[in-house]
């Protein structure tokens, strides 16, 4: 059996407002390391127990990654950046 972090949960969200998650059986770093080849790819393929998902990246607005993939850095890459929420908007003021 693969223990909790050898998979990476990625999160799609499509131009359309639809989003759709998958575990994937690789660790979070081995995905980072794909991560722009795979955003670079016109189809991801994803091979589930009972069916084959195609998704077209051109339709891909966000992707969502957990655990976060916290050795990226580079230009456009923000650490310690926070989410604002309803909630949080004005708690900081």
């Amino acid at each position: 059996m693969q223990s909790e972090d050898s998979f990476t949960q990625v999160t799609f969200h499509y131009v359309n407002g639809e989003s759709e998650s998958f575990d994937i059986p690789i660790t979070p770093d081995a995905f980072q390391q794909q991560l722009q080849d795979l955003l670079s790819q016109p189809w991801l393929t994803m091979h589930l127990f009972d069916r084959t998902v195609l998704i077209c990246t051109a339709q891909v607005m966000k992707v969502e990654v957990k655990p976060p993939l916290s050795d990226l850095e580079g230009q456009g890459v923000f650490p310690e950046a926070q989410r604002v929420t309803a909630l949080t908007h004005g708690a900081k003021a």
